[in-house]
């Protein structure tokens, strides 16, 4: 199995005396010093990930850490992820802070922290079933999720026909904003039917052709849920080459300069946006706090909003946009 293999790796190098340096950025910190905290996220270069890693890294500043960042380049590169998370191991770090690409199998990776007495905070997505973490900082996506519903369906008129082109199958973000979605519908919106959910592992160019082929399939489509920015803008693509951007409703999730380009244009109407920065930094905080013996809830919401050309220049709302 390859997250045996892995796990084993990871064992022999925790044994060994020489530092590994650290894959993908992030600052250093000398090895078991007790002040260096270790950020793995699911991603390093895009927007969003680089308001995660400012927020965690002015934590880390205000509380006196070294903040080191990881991530893979492609949120779908689970062993990635496991190599900088056997990395960090050996360095031991004061503590852990993750964000899981597969919630379901990386918990017997996180087994090896708990073993070396490294407490890991998880952030983004959790990690279920697992009593590793001890807490995790994330925004509410099910609630995000189906205040996207609520406005989509009110700007739909309350009925006809939509589709979800969804970034992950596999991580408690992707299932989580998934089932918001579908369950506010189901609850409240009863004339409206959900006619197809696509999976694209936020791969931009798989998601426009989903939407395309959604389009094509349902020429009676009036609305399309994107669970992140990169199907919220292949979704607006997809629409423009269809000429249909003016009848199909197009409502997203997160931000970055090309949904918000979008939304100013009106081809997507309307998006939820978390809030990165304060999601990186929250996530350090409550690691101090494990550190030092504080008690903590098992989730902390780092928040959300919606936002649409009307309210772009609140100023709580540019907070939380990322570009």
């Amino acid at each position: 199995m390859r997250f045996k293999k892995i796990l084993g790796v990871a064992a022999a190098l925790a044994i060994s005396t020489t530092g590994l340096a650290a894959c993908g950025g992030g600052g250093g910190g000398a090895a078991g010093d007790g002040k260096t905290i270790a950020v793995v996220a699911k991603g390093y270069a895009s927007p969003f990930w680089a308001a995660v890693r400012a927020g965690s890294e002015q934590a880390g500043k205000d509380l006196g850490y070294t903040v080191t960042f990881n991530g893979p380049d492609t949120e779908t590169d689970v062993p990635r992820q496991n190599d900088q998370l056997n990395q960090a191991l050996v360095k031991r770090p004061a503590a852990l802070v993750f964000a899981a690409l597969d919630s379901d199998s990386q918990g017997t990776v996180l087994q090896q922290f708990q073993d070396a007495s490294i407490p890991v905070v998880a952030f983004d997505s959790g990690v279920p079933g697992s009593e590793i973490p001890k807490t995790t900082v994330a925004t509410n996506n099910k609630e995000a999720a189906a205040e996207a519903a609520k406005n989509l369906t009110d700007l739909i008129g309350k009925k006809g026909k939509v589709a979800i082109v969804c970034h992950s199958q596999t991580s408690v973000t992707g299932q989580d904003r998934e089932k918001g979605f579908k369950e506010w519908v189901e609850k409240n919106a009863p004339e409206v039917q959900i006619v197809d959910t696509q999976y694209n592992n936020s791969d931009q160019a798989v998601a426009q052709q989903q939407a395309a082929a959604i389009l094509q399939a349902n020429p009676d489509l009036v609305g399309i849920f994107a669970t992140d920015d990169d199907g919220a803008v292949a979704a607006a693509q997809a629409a423009e080459t269809a000429g249909v951007e003016s009848t199909v409703k197009i409502v997203g999730f997160d931000s970055g300069k090309p949904q918000l380009d979008l939304i100013k244009k009106g081809t997507i109407v309307g998006s939820v946006t978390q809030n990165p920065y304060e999601m990186g930094y929250q996530a350090v905080v409550a690691a101090d706090k494990v550190l030092k013996g504080e008690s903590l809830e098992k989730f902390i919401d780092s928040g959300f909003y919606w936002y649409d050309k009307s309210n772009l220049d609140d100023e709580k709302i540019k907070k939380a946009v990322y570009e």
